[in-house]
């Protein structure tokens, strides 16, 4: 069978965050498992570059548009890398095959009646790539909840597409296959909206040129959304392609639930224009929260660094993360104390944990051969029922875009294999001559649950199955989906080794999150001597005065500084303020030497709570200018006592 998964295609106007990186792996984790069905899997990822955010990025960044993405590009493949993505194809929307295809599209779309030139007056969100009717804003501002921003009055000549043409017919549609849009949540509320009434949507613009040209009018470009989203088909090679052949439609598109808007109704109305089969589902998965409770995305400023969390805990392990903590129709909260926990719960404790005990004591007990198993007890016909149980729920959770749920599902296997070691007390039957064959059941038993735990985790975590077939004297050809219910799969006899763990556990106490921490392996520049992509982080939201008055800012004058051992970062200073001497802790160690710092008068947040940074209170914080590598401490040229008031 063909299976052809997409994830959205991504916005390049800075590095690439959790968000992206779970929907990625989400779709990562589906196209695995399908290839371990056999089936003929196209999996397919790739960036939308042809935005006006795009563009304005690319100014403040003082250089041009297809520069400045075509280095942010590199740095999504390399994060793709880095977590063992396997897509098969990257499309961008500024290559020409995609291009060729939006303008044939948009071309027959007017020529058939479908799309029409007119003159738009109303409100544009640039961030969102979204226009809206006055009577839609919410004080003004753009009514995405998620953005909340400043809207502009735009009146120009455009082309619209009919989108109220479809509207009855798609809303059929969408009643008519209760699976096409999941989880039901979002299909109520795409039901909800096209009940609301379409309205055409506007699908050029004349303001700018960065895009791709309406081929009978060049003066327009075509709109973002539907440009982007016949990027599903145009690197298919649509109309005639072999791979638009094999492939479409689409098993399942998965993104987001901010934009299951555009994927559930303009998309689906476009093909319905076009003739064209309808993908078979749209699954929109909730969003990664901040431990406020607040969305983890580009525009709140609040990203984290996916390179640094891969460095730190190891490919694998992210994945897990990620994909464990997300509920289907739910949020998931990342937090990096939320990250140990889980991974020294699941990971090291759980999984880990069992194949270190398991693999020790076939090394101890029969000299690290697996050894030739006599006749099942009721403890092992159990487990043998329980796996059997587990790889049906599995099939059914990955079935429904349930990564989160399969992993549940394998982990009540993972901690019954636990329970059956301290049940079967190996290291008991050891020291009795007459339960020989009974240990050799029971280690052999150990080495079969290893093995089926591999075989269930390896679309999640790809880079264990290796791993573990090494450990078990295998090759990966032992990780067959279709025998992961079945035993008497290893033979008798080979060598096993203990090995290093699989997941050391972790000392959160050495990863207190002192400052974000840099990316190790992003490029800083663009390569071929291109000036370097400056990414400036968004403007907060307001505070009011009252809220400002709160921080209560004072010159400090550092009488000592010195490197806190065991650290690049930090520098432990002594600051004087208003007669008193406080200790305070700053991660500026990469950027000054303690003689730089000396008789420095700087602006301190005075009434900080302290905190423990290393083991060392700190009483305040130093402030800082930071852009990229780049970093400043804010100094007073002029002569200022300390405890002065800076306001």
């Amino acid at each position: 069978m063909k299976y052809y998964i997409t994830t959205p295609i991504f916005y390049p106007n800075s590095s690439p965050h959790i968000g992206t990186a779970y929907t990625t792996v989400a779709a990562d984790a589906l196209a695995r498992y399908h290839r371990l069905l056999g089936d003929q899997v196209h999996f397919l990822t790739g960036t939308d570059e042809n935005a006006q955010k795009i563009v304005r990025t690319a100014e403040a960044n003082q250089t041009d548009p297809k520069i400045y993405v075509d280095g942010v590009v590199e740095r999504f493949k390399d994060l793709w890398r880095a977590l063992d993505i396997s897509n098969d194809d990257f499309i961008r929307t500024t290559e020409e095959r995609h291009q060729k295809v939006v303008q044939r599209i948009f071309t027959k779309l007017y020529e058939q009646g479908d799309i029409y030139k007119s003159e738009y007056s109303g409100w544009y969100c640039t961030p969102c790539e979204t226009f809206w009717m006055e009577n839609k804003l919410v004080e003004g501002k753009c009514p995405n909840p998620d953005c909340g921003r400043e809207v502009e009055l735009l009146k120009e000549e455009s082309y619209f597409f009919r989108l109220s043409k479809y509207q009855d017919a798609l809303l059929s549609f969408i009643k008519d296959h209760p699976e096409f849009i999941q989880p039901i949540s979002r299909r109520n509320e795409m039901i909800r909206f096209i009940e609301s009434g379409l309205e055409d949507l506007c699908v050029s613009r004349t303001t700018f040129q960065w895009g791709i040209k309406v081929p009978f009018d060049p003066k327009h470009v075509v709109y973002v959304w539907l440009d982007a989203l016949i990027n599903y088909i145009s690197a298919l090679g649509y109309p005639d392609g072999e791979n638009y052949k094999r492939y479409w439609p689409a098993d399942v598109h998965i993104m987001g639930k901010d934009i299951v808007r555009f994927h559930a109704i303009i998309w689906p109305i476009i093909l319905m224009a076009l003739d064209i089969p309808l993908p078979k589902v749209i699954y929109g998965h909730g969003w990664y929260l901040a431990k406020d409770g607040g969305k983890i995305s580009k525009s709140r400023g609040n990203v984290q660094d996916s390179f640094a969390l891969i460095q730190r805990y190891g490919s694998d392990a992210i994945r897990y993360f990620l994909l464990r903590e997300m509920q289907v129709g739910t949020d998931g909260t990342y937090s990096e104390d939320n990250v140990v926990e889980r991974l020294n719960s699941d990971l090291a404790n759980d999984f880990g944990n069992f194949i270190s005990r398991s693999l020790a004591m076939i090394v101890k007990y029969r000299e690290g051969m697996i050894p030739c198993p006599g006749q099942d007890g009721e403890l092992e016909l159990e487990l043998k029922a329980l796996s059997a149980e587990v790889k049906k729920a599995v099939d059914k959770r990955l079935g429904a875009c349930d990564p989160a749920g399969a992993l549940e599902e394998i982990w009540r296997f993972v901690a019954r294999c636990n329970k059956y070691v301290d049940e079967t007390a190996p290291w008991a039957l050891a020291k009795q001559e007459d339960q020989r064959e009974r240990l050799n059941t029971v280690l052999y038993t150990f080495a079969e649950c290893i093995r089926i735990m591999a075989i269930l985790t390896a679309p999640f975590m790809p880079g264990l199955p290796a791993k573990i077939c090494t450990l078990l004297g295998k090759d990966e050809k032992l990780i067959q989906w279709e025998e992961a219910d079945r035993w008497g799969i290893l033979e008798s006899g080979v060598k096993v080794q203990k090995g290093e763990p699989l997941f050391p556990r972790i000392d959160i106490s050495k990863l207190l999150m002192e400052e974000e921490t840099k990316p190790v392996d992003q490029k800083e520049t663009i390569e071929n001597g291109q000036p370097p992509i400056l990414e400036f982080e968004p403007i907060k939201d307001e505070i009011s005065i009252e809220d400002f008055a709160k921080i209560d800012l004072r010159v400090g004058k550092i009488l000592s500084a010195e490197k806190v051992e065991k650290t690049d970062k930090l520098m432990k200073l002594e600051v004087e303020i208003s007669g008193e001497v406080r200790t305070i802790v700053s991660g500026i160690a990469k950027h000054y030497s303690s003689e730089d710092l000396i008789n420095q008068s700087v602006v301190v947040v005075a009434n900080l709570k302290p905190a423990k940074l290393r083991g060392i209170p700190s009483q305040g914080m130093i402030l800082a200018a930071s852009l990229g590598d780049e970093l400043e401490v804010l100094t007073i040229n002029k002569e200022l006592p300390g405890g002065a008031r800076v306001k």
